[in-house]
């Protein structure tokens, strides 16, 4: 059986679940194993990257390419 036939499988099964306990497992079960795959790509910078980036923002500040932390929020209560 291919993937996506049990996955269809899956999903005819779970429509059918009646227990709010046994949803809340689930999802549960989904976060933690969406969460490991997710940290699966994450490759940490190198110390090159990181000095470069440390550079760059050195230089921003220097060159007044600046916002304030009180209009940065501003801004993203704007966003909703």
């Amino acid at each position: 059986m291919d993937l996506q036939t049990r996955k269809l499988e899956l999903i005819q099964e779970f429509l059918k679940v009646q227990s709010e306990d046994v949803i809340s497992r689930l999802e549960k079960i989904l976060r933690k194993e969406n969460l490991k795959n997710d940290n699966k790509d994450f490759k940490p910078m190198t110390i090159e990257e990181f000095n470069s980036r440390i550079d760059k923002s050195m230089e921003d500040s220097a060159s007044g390419r600046l916002i304030e932390s009180s209009e940065l929020k501003a801004k993203i209560d704007k966003w909703n």
